[in-house]
């Protein structure tokens, strides 16, 4: 084995442990989507419609904690190393589910979620210590278990969540809690530091919207940003609404909802892992973006109005899967705007994009959906999906025009451009 692809002894009980924590993070996730209506309910003392709406807070706060303290924790797995930051961001995530299995009303459940937010180091830490351990001709492909873990964990944590509700809405909290506590446990005897060099922190590199700022002066680049922030905030509606969506209109329980979910996971997966190789090469980075979102919008067209069983919600489950083209297309298109030594600020600007919808998304679409389920005036569950499938509609247009005036990038298609 040549000095190139020489890996550091450890190497692979360090990558697995990685592995591990983001496929845990992911399923923990997932474990709150099918039971989250319920568990609205219970501690507010609302009815479904009036939760939704604290449902959708309780997602603001968390992800507003994670989009000021990302760089923050960021800077300190620079200066302090990757082990003691995630070894601590593993015990928060215990800590926060403990708290949710035991909340007694809305205001624990907030603080619980805001801590969550504020430690959630797991995947940015995780990709650190990628990027520490693997040479770089193996830098891809151990990225790539990333993404394995995030899409198995998603399609377990729903499954996992549904089923362990019918013990109790509480009980897949202490699950999720226990997975972490144990993973916490494991990195603090068999994950060792893998920072090599480390650097002072600076609270002026930790900032959330600088690099939105600087990639301003790349004019076409702002504008293509505005159309991703549009269609990212119509893709965020879906795990905002649909338990809430599925529980209003079909009287789904937690487990049913677990299925649809995890269902959905499946069908991702296998857009993402062999799909989108076959598609964007084939027909251009454009066409395969505007392929996705005519299939999102047309998916969440069909939820709204066409999907009058539940049995009719998989076919547009599979039909909205084709929107995972969207955003590698997208980022495609974005880097062949910029020079080579401004990606890294781009990467930055998109990463600070896609929080601001996890924030903004969220908090709109949940509101909506209480607003038009509350039996006052016009009763409506598919009302945020429409409003969704406007949004992405409206940010393709702008993107679809900027796009066209660029040149195809290097990979592309002939019709790329087309």
């Amino acid at each position: 084995m040549t000095a190139s692809t020489a890996e550091a002894p450890g190497t692979g009980r360090t990558l697995f442990f990685v592995f591990v924590t983001v496929l845990i993070s992911m399923v923990g996730f997932g474990i709150i989507m099918p039971i989250m209506p319920a568990l609205m309910m219970e501690v507010t003392g609302k009815n479904l419609s009036a939760a939704a709406s604290y449902g959708g807070f309780v997602y603001f706060i968390y992800a507003l904690a994670q989009f000021l303290m990302s760089p923050v924790l960021g800077g300190l797995s620079d200066r302090y190393g990757r082990r003691p930051v995630l070894l601590i961001s593993l015990v928060f995530y215990a800590f926060d589910f403990v708290l949710m299995a035991l909340a007694p009303s809305f205001a624990w459940l907030v603080i619980a979620r805001a801590l969550s937010g504020a430690t959630a180091a797991t995947y940015s830490t995780a990709n650190a210590v990628i990027a520490d351990v693997s040479p770089p001709e193996k830098r891809a492909a151990n990225f790539g278990l990333m993404g394995a873990a995030f899409g198995i964990g998603f399609i377990i944590g729903p499954v996992l969540g549904g089923f362990t509700a019918e013990w109790g809405i509480r009980i897949p909290f202490l699950v999720a809690a226990g997975l972490g506590a144990a993973n916490a446990v494991f990195g603090y005897f068999f994950f060792p530091e893998t920072l090599k060099d480390k650097r002072e922190f600076s609270w002026k590199r930790a900032n959330p919207i600088g690099t939105l700022i600087s990639v301003s002066r790349y004019g076409m680049v702002l504008i293509v940003l505005i159309s991703f922030f549009l269609i990212q905030f119509a893709y965020n509606t879906l795990p905002s609404v649909f338990s809430y969506f599925a529980k209003a209109k079909y009287d789904w329980s937690e487990f049913n909802i677990s299925l649809a979910l995890a269902y959905v996971g499946i069908t991702a997966a296998i857009v993402q892992a062999g799909l989108i190789r076959r598609i964007i090469p084939a027909i251009g980075e454009l066409r395969a973006v505007i392929l996705g979102a005519s299939c999102m919008v047309t998916s969440m067209v069909g939820y709204a109005f066409f999907a009058p069983t539940g049995a009719q919600v998989y076919l547009w489950i599979t039909v909205g899967a084709l929107g995972g083209l969207i955003m590698p297309g997208m980022q495609a298109i974005m880097s062949a705007a910029v020079p080579a030594d401004s990606q890294g600020e781009l990467q930055g600007a998109v990463a600070s994009v896609m929080s601001l919808t996890m924030m903004t998304s969220p908090l709109i679409m949940t509101q909506i959906f209480s607003t038009y389920t509350d039996d006052v005036g016009i009763v409506f569950a598919g009302a945020p999906l429409v409003l969704a499938s406007l949004c992405m509609t409206a940010g393709m247009i702008p993107f679809i025009i900027i796009a066209r005036r660029q040149p195809a990038s290097g990979h592309s298609s002939p019709g790329a451009s087309a």
